[in-house]
């Protein structure tokens, strides 16, 4: 994501469709990662099925199991860092601590 998208300089977001993404946690080693994403991958192709086939309670199994994955990657629940900085997840940017940074991209 970080090639592809702007990153913010401490590394803990991108930013895409004008919001900020939590990154991975860089802590994990390759097999966690790897594990979780293979997790993610399947949750969503899941999440996927049951739609089509309008099954509400596959669907929330489905929906479950991508937070589980994101949660295996950092990118959601508890932050991933230890300074007692906020989570600045699904802001704009420009309405965030990271706004001058921001500002200097463009």
């Amino acid at each position: 994501m970080a090639n592809k998208y702007p990153q913010t300089p401490d590394g803990r977001y991108f930013v895409a469709k004008n919001r900020l993404w939590r990154c991975t946690d860089p802590r994990l080693d390759e097999d966690e990662k790897r594990n979780a994403i293979k997790a993610l991958m399947k949750a969503r192709r899941d999440v996927r099925t049951a739609q089509q086939r309008e099954d509400q309670d596959a669907l929330r199994q489905a929906r479950d199991a991508v937070q589980t994955a994101k949660e295996a990657l950092g990118e959601r629940g508890p932050v991933w860092w230890d300074d007692d900085a906020p989570d600045e997840g699904g802001l704009a940017p420009h309405n965030s601590s990271y706004a001058k940074w921001w500002e200097s991209q463009s």
